[in-house]
């Protein structure tokens, strides 16, 4: 056995080429990551309300003044007021996030509603298709009588829905 009619996996070492001079490094012409302009700050990123921040100041400027011997009730004060914050937010995440729930699940109903719509007016279609291609003298003129009633009825119901959206 001299050598087996395949090639070897990984190929070896001497075959693979040089790696090229700056390979890997950044090149000069283009614009480093670190230079890129500052991306915003992911939400739900909210500036600090001014009356928070005030209360802050105030309870630091109290401490300054009342020495270490308070510094536990103005903690616990501090404490009381982040817990409100967080309770007040909370709060409003969740009632945005009932809203929003509400919307898709309408989204999803009236999007079952149009391709429900769709598979019956194709269902009864064909039917209605032959029907009236038979039994009118000129067999062109009951399919396009046909098929503009039932291009009209789901105009009307697409016209419908929108309208409901928008309310």
């Amino acid at each position: 056995m001299s050598e087996p009619p395949y090639a070897p996996y990984p190929p070896p070492q001497q075959q693979r080429r040089p790696p090229q001079p700056g390979y890997g490094q950044p090149r000069p012409d283009l614009p480093r990551p670190e230079l890129a302009r500052p991306q915003p700050p992911r939400p739900p990123y909210r500036r600090p309300d001014p009356e928070t921040a005030s209360q802050v100041r105030a309870a630091y400027d109290a401490r300054a003044e009342l020495g270490p011997e308070y510094e536990d009730a103005i903690a616990a004060g501090l404490a009381e007021r982040v817990e409100e914050l967080v309770a007040y937010r909370t709060a409003e995440l969740r009632q945005v996030n009932a809203r929003s729930r509400e919307d898709r699940d309408d989204v999803r109903r009236g999007n079952t509603h149009r391709f429900v719509l769709g598979i019956v007016s194709l269902g009864t279609g064909v039917p209605i298709t032959a029907i009236a291609a038979n039994s009118v003298d000129q067999g062109l003129l009951g399919v396009i009588a046909a098929w503009a009633g039932i291009v009209g009825v789901n105009a009307v119901f697409a016209w419908g829905s929108r309208r409901k959206s928008r309310e």
